[in-house]
């Protein structure tokens, strides 16, 4: 059995499709697997480190501004597409897949339009809970569309093409119980736990009003635990926190450059501050963990804040846009959640209530039920 996957741009479109490479190799021990992503995507990176083959090719995204660069771009996307196609039919050609699986980016388009077009057995996976252009018009072509919430389905032409999978989680995150994710960490008292992070990169704005955060606590005696995953912007946090006389450490407040146990510090938070990326809240939802959602407005088609707003609309996470975050709004926040822990029971029982279960095996019945 060979299986193609195709995914690129973000984390959120390559975890899925490795996820999903994982539960066919296990299903199907021999089972030949192929990425393909985009010349110079970061799944040529990631990819490669779970083991997997990758192959590229050449596509780029078109802008929606008429500015006399962004024409000429969008003039080299078009001789980009064509290439594409080219470079498309040569791997399928090569690999002979008997399933192609698009999770995301523009990478996907090629190869699954073109399998789709030579009768080849196709599906496609949306993270986020609006699709964006690429899903949406691979939604026309594939044998199915499978996606995270039951509230996506509204947005695709052809509705009953789709499924409601989940979106895969890794494994680690279901792992511990609260009390064991604790204890792991060392945490003694009975103090809530925050857990705050802006993605794997950090963001500037974000960690700027994180130190004012961190003050606040500080000056009010610190009164819950803290972890913060600061990111790239690690360095100048730490001398601004150090400048401003901040003492952290002993009053159960840390700032970390990256969080590498994320499983573990999550399993043991009571409250998660983080952005609304496809991955981040698909983590959420797997294992019901009630958050204040800051989405990023800086994505292509502000689907963070879409993300958000699903969870939001079903009373399962607090949505805070940036714009909002003025003064002590977010840290206020913050303290009304941790202190109210009613509210925080019935964010958690409406997360289960969205979430599906057995998600991976839901995918992979869905995906060999297409095969057949």
């Amino acid at each position: 059995m060979n299986i193609l996957f195709t995914c690129g741009g973000t984390a959120g479109h390559v975890n899925p499709a490795v996820a999903l490479a994982h539960i066919f190799q296990e299903k199907h021990p021999g089972c030949r697997v192929l990425f393909v992503g985009a010349d110079g995507g970061m799944e040529n990176k990631l990819v490669p480190k779970e083991g997997y083959s990758i192959r590229s090719v050449t596509i780029t995204n078109f802008h929606r501004s008429l500015t006399p660069a962004d024409i000429a771009h969008n003039l080299g996307t078009l001789m980009n597409m064509h290439k594409s196609k080219k470079q498309a039919q040569a791997i399928l050609d090569e690999f002979k897949p008997d399933l192609v699986v698009g999770t995301g980016g523009y990478a996907s388009y090629p190869v699954v339009s073109e399998a789709a077009r030579r009768g080849i057995p196709t599906a496609v996976h949306e993270s986020n809970a609006v699709p964006g252009l690429t899903t949406k018009a691979l939604s026309k072509v594939v044998d199915r569309v499978m996606v995270g919430f039951e509230e996506s389905r509204v947005h695709y032409s052809h509705p009953e093409k789709v499924v409601v999978t989940g979106t895969p989680v890794r494994g680690d995150f279901f792992k511990y119980t609260k009390q064991e994710a604790r204890e792991q960490l060392g945490l003694t008292d009975s103090r809530p736990l925050l857990l705050s992070y802006w993605g794997s990169l950090g963001a500037e704005v974000m960690n700027q009003k994180m130190v004012d955060f961190i003050a606040q606590e500080c000056y009010e005696g610190a009164p819950f635990r803290h972890i913060h995953g600061a990111g790239r912007d690690f360095p100048w946090m730490q001398e601004e926190i150090l400048r401003r006389g901040l003492k952290l450490g002993d009053n159960g407040i840390e700032v970390r450059e990256y969080i590498y146990d994320m499983p573990l510090v999550m399993a043991a938070a009571d409250v998660v501050l983080c952005r609304a990326g496809a991955s981040t809240i698909s983590e959420i939802a797997a294992i019901a963990k009630p958050s204040i959602l800051i989405p990023s407005p800086n994505v292509t088609a502000n689907h963070q804040e879409k993300n958000a707003r699903v969870l939001a609309d079903q009373k399962a996470a607090v949505l805070l846009r940036e714009a909002d975050c003025v003064e002590n709004t977010l840290y206020d926040s913050a303290v009304l959640l941790i202190q109210e822990r009613d509210r925080r029971d019935a964010m958690a029982r409406a997360l289960n209530a969205m979430s599906v279960p057995n998600t991976a095996l839901k995918i992979y019945e869905t995906l060999r039920e297409i095969m057949k």
